[in-house]
């Protein structure tokens, strides 16, 4: 399309037209001149009228078209679904009442060389949605709220914690070691160092280091990934908001998290009080606080704790058809325990409270109970929202703490953290008492706009290799307008 223009002034958006005009009288012709653009979306010809849907970012709305009054008018019932337009003419009424732009010019700005689906068709089959976001966002309007409202929702995250002073940072997406959390890594490689580099799985102890450089209140949103497989709230790549608040403990990280949830669902939604999966969530403040085994009680009715003999809870968790493996250390296993039998009927929210040392290895030992940290997890609607605890100051603690990781890593646990030796120098500088939080931004995205799959979140979510060129791996096209 070598003619097509290089650059179009608009004047109005389509939603500018309808808030201005809505109000027509059926029939009734204005004075106002506008210049709209988008795409064609339905059109049907009448003779020597024709009429059009133009949809552009912000809304739809329809085209009049007369033979004797529009230029190349068989240029224009030509058009194929799809193609991008702009058109220039008066805003009118229809005497059916439907608001409209006459078409008094027009211009082709770029041909649909593929067929388009239609208003009514859409797109039938998921994985050619997910595929072909640039198609699904012109046809299912749910998809493109969606993403309008994850940005609003990271747009208000952003104002809340500026306003309380945290600083936005970032920081390396690769790593010279895996780190930051307990998972299994993607590995590259840089040819100008000769090394192998890893894709980060959290940017926890770079934040850390930079409060340790003096960066009280510090947070990062960005990507990260983990070498995991795919699932309705698992992607290999996903974003996360971490946040590092000195001075604080686990507790002040409590009241911050639900009071940054509750005020994005506030700002965003304009209420607290939200449907997700057919039930109801209540998330204004405060939310209900319990520890792990409180819970596993509440849900499996068993007690354990970790002075618990392990061949009981060995016992226990085969009752209760929970995988285990030799190394397993009695925190281990009711972390299995509780993940199998409570995580899931935690309907919420719910601050999940006292994990193990051994399953939380950047954590700080509970003050009050040897052996548990002080650390917690947000749990809404059966799913981890996010991950704080206070932090783990003692560079002697933490290097037994990274030790024992290896050992696992060792033993088979390809998710086990290594030794971090420029993060434990860091810390031999000082590293006061500091709470952190980690965000699964696209699991709250989630579960504030009523979504089930992450894929419906993530604009271009990872998927099998597409088996056969412009189809699904099902076999099944676009649906076509007839």
């Amino acid at each position: 399309m070598s003619n097509a223009p290089y650059r179009f002034d608009v004047t109005h958006r389509v939603c500018e037209v309808v808030d201005a005009h809505a109000n027509l009288e059926p029939g009734a012709e204005t004075d106002t001149v506008v210049t709209v653009a988008g795409r064609l979306m339905l059109r049907r010809d009448q003779g020597k009228l024709a009429f059009g849907s133009l949809q552009d970012s912000s809304g739809r709305v329809q085209l009049f078209a007369m033979a004797k009054s529009t230029p190349e008018y068989e240029g224009f019932t030509g058009l194929s679904i799809g193609d991008w337009i702009a058109v220039t003419g008066i805003v009118m009424m229809t005497r059916r009442g439907e608001l409209s732009v006459r078409v008094d010019e027009w211009a082709l700005l770029a041909h649909a060389g593929r067929p388009f689906p239609d208003k009514w068709h859409g797109i039938s089959d998921p994985d050619t949605r997910y595929r072909q976001r640039y198609v699904d966002l012109w046809v299912t309007e749910e998809a493109r709220q969606t993403f309008i409202r994850r940005s609003q929702i990271v747009a208000s995250m952003r104002r809340i914690l500026h306003a309380q002073e945290f600083i936005e940072v970032e920081t390396p997406m690769l790593h010279p070691i895996p780190g930051g959390a307990l998972a299994r890594p993607f590995v590259t490689h840089h040819n100008a160092l000769g090394e192998d580099l890893y894709l980060r799985i959290a940017p926890e102890l770079y934040l850390k280091r930079l409060v340790v450089g003096g960066v009280e209140k510090v947070f990062e949103i960005g990507r990260v990934f983990r070498n995991e497989g795919m699932s309705t709230r698992h992607n290999p790549e996903f974003t996360m908001l971490e946040l590092y608040w000195a001075y604080a403990d686990h507790a002040d990280m409590m009241q911050l998290t639900e009071e940054l949830v509750a005020g994005i669902a506030s700002e965003v939604l304009g209420t607290t009080t939200i449907e997700y999966d057919g039930r109801e969530v209540d998330l204004s403040t405060p939310w209900r606080r319990a520890t792990m085994e409180e819970l596993i009680a509440e849900y499996a009715g068993v007690d354990v704790n970790l002075d618990t003999p392990i061949d009981e809870l060995r016992a226990i968790c085969e009752r209760f058809g929970v995988e285990t493996k030799a190394h397993y250390g009695p925190g281990k296993l009711i972390l299995e325990l509780y993940e199998k039998t409570c995580e899931a009927e935690l309907w919420g929210p719910v601050f999940v409270t006292d994990y193990p040392v051994e399953v939380s290895p950047l954590s700080r030992e509970h003050r009050e109970r040897p052996g548990y940290t002080e650390r917690f997890e947000a749990i809404v609607a059966g799913r981890e929202l996010c991950n704080g605890f206070s932090e783990l100051t003692d560079p002697l603690i933490q290097r037994q703490r990274f030790e024992a990781q290896e050992a696992d890593r060792d033993a088979g646990d390809d998710e086990a953290m290594v030794v971090d030796e420029d993060y434990l120098r860091a810390l031999e500088y000082g590293l006061p008492g500091t709470a952190g939080l980690g965000v699964g931004v696209d699991r709250l995205v989630m579960l504030l706009t009523g979504t089930t799959t992450i894929r419906d979140v993530v604009l271009f979510p990872t998927l099998k290799p597409e088996q056969g060129r412009g189809t699904a791996e099902s076999g099944e096209t676009v649906d076509h307008p007839h």
